[in-house]
């Protein structure tokens, strides 16, 4: 039970990267249940779910645009998008709003998939495509063009500028086109393609994502209990003192609060000690 509360917790108190990976992750465990053939040992999804580059096949089926890139073909797929979604989306938060992040996200999975439909149809090609990465490439990609000289350190390798971490993604990309996952690949760089643009749109005053917000307020709001407006007689306090008491209360409950969120923020979930997390989620209730 303290497991199912600390990744309740965990959701409300994480950012929409955190949530991000947490919506994936979700889907792939439904996935598993509904449409993982254990047998054969492969996911069958329907073409309600994937997108299917035939376009009477896509036509019918619209929204795919949308669910494709929260279906992964397999656990090692799902594993290394989500690894890619926490370094990329990281690194986007440091200059933008989480409401950026996410439109970003679906609009950049939405433009990659239009992109591989295009692609397909052009090359008189048939397979349907699943997956997260365009949408994450547009998150890297757009701030890779954003600050392009950021400093990265990976083990072994020593300190490597942003731009050139994400040209090397373009190229193998690029590489692999006529080898194999065609899709997948013309994916990756629609993807990049949008995050570039969205980039030098948003410098120019336009940004995108606005749009989104209202979905991305939405779905958060899904996970939220629904609460009852009742009218209800309401009698004044006329002590002073107890008035004074319970104001000094709830500025010592909110500082309590506000200083887990700043640990939180500093050195992440895992560091709260048992007791912080426990106040932290009777006080999330």
């Amino acid at each position: 039970m303290n497991f199912i509360n600390d990744l309740k917790l965990q959701y409300k108190t994480g950012g929409i990267v955190q949530k991000l990976i947490f919506w994936n992750v979700g889907v792939f465990i439904l996935s598993l249940v509904f449409f993982y053939q254990f047998a054969e040992r492969y996911f069958d999804y329907p073409s309600w779910l994937a997108l299917d580059s035939e376009v009477t096949i896509f036509i019918k089926n619209p929204w795919t645009l949308f669910t494709y890139m929260f279906l992964h073909s397999g656990f090692l797929h799902l594993l290394f998008n989500m690894m890619v979604l926490h370094f990329s989306g990281r690194l986007f938060a440091t200059y933008f709003t989480g409401r950026q992040l996410f439109g970003l996200f679906i609009l950049g999975g939405i433009f990659s998939g239009m992109v591989y439909l295009l692609s397909y149809f052009l090359l008189g090609m048939f397979s349907h495509l699943v997956g997260a990465s365009g949408a994450i490439m547009a998150v890297l990609i757009a701030t890779a063009t954003y600050s392009p000289n950021m400093m990265l350190r990976f083990p072994l390798i020593g300190n490597v500028k942003l731009w050139h971490f994400a040209a090397v993604i373009l190229i193998l990309d690029l590489i692999q086109l006529p080898m194999q996952n065609t899709g997948g690949h013309i994916a990756h760089l629609g993807g990049a393609i949008f995050g570039y643009l969205y980039i030098k749109l948003l410098q120019q005053g336009t940004d995108l994502s606005k749009g989104i917000s209202k979905l991305q307020d939405v779905v958060e709001n899904w996970s939220k209990p629904k609460t009852k407006h009742n009218f209800k007689k309401v009698h004044r306090n006329t002590n002073p003192t107890k008035s004074t008491f319970s104001n000094t209360e709830k500025d010592m409950h909110q500082k309590k609060i506000d200083a887990i969120l700043d640990k939180i923020s500093q050195s992440g979930y895992d560091s709260l000690t048992k007791e912080e997390k426990q106040y932290l989620f009777k006080a999330g209730k």
